[in-house]
């Protein structure tokens, strides 16, 4: 099995033009929300809770997170969280309002990556690994927690090994 670093590291590889780490930070948030917002219906009541296909997706990603490292785990499932609020109440709104929310957020998102992926000149990551798809919004939050000065241990070793692997790449938030 792959590593935290092992993962944000192929990741980033695909991501060495500041303008499409810049993209990126715009579009994947609203893919995730758009995601949740179109599997937040149907919804169950489980418990007294709404159990959405949305909901089983978030654990499901949870769990891989968290499998990944407790503390950027603990991060995402926060994110997570935010998203399934927010994409319930978008959900209890009317069907045109819904479907308007979560279509529009998923085709303006996907168009900001493929922008960022343009300037790039490279193609997405999970076009040859569809983990990537759950990677792009541990990559942000990774990228958030490096420019902080957090988590140094695993900046420096995505560092050596982006170094190794492409000469003269942009080193991963140097902020």
């Amino acid at each position: 099995m792959k590593t935290l670093t092992d993962h944000l590291t192929q990741y980033a590889a695909y991501h060495q033009d500041q303008r499409n780490v810049a993209t990126h930070f715009v579009g994947i948030p609203m893919i995730v929300l758009a995601v949740t917002t179109l599997l937040s219906r149907p919804a169950w009541e489980l418990g007294g809770l709404p159990a959405t296909p949305a909901l089983l997706l978030a654990i499901l990603s949870s769990l891989f997170y968290l499998r990944l490292d407790l503390r950027f785990g603990l991060a995402m499932v926060a994110q997570l969280i935010v998203s399934l609020w927010i994409s319930q109440w978008i959900a209890a709104q009317s069907t045109a309002t819904w479907l308007g929310w979560g279509i529009g957020l998923f085709v303006v998102g996907w168009a900001i990556q493929f922008l960022g992926h343009y300037w790039e000149g490279r193609k997405p990551a999970f076009v040859d690994d569809l983990v990537g798809l759950l990677v792009g919004p541990l990559f942000l939050t990774a990228e958030v927690a490096f420019a902080l000065k957090m988590r140094q241990d695993v900046h420096a070793e995505m560092q050596r090994r982006l170094g190794e692997g492409a000469h003269g790449a942009r080193r991963v938030a140097t902020a």
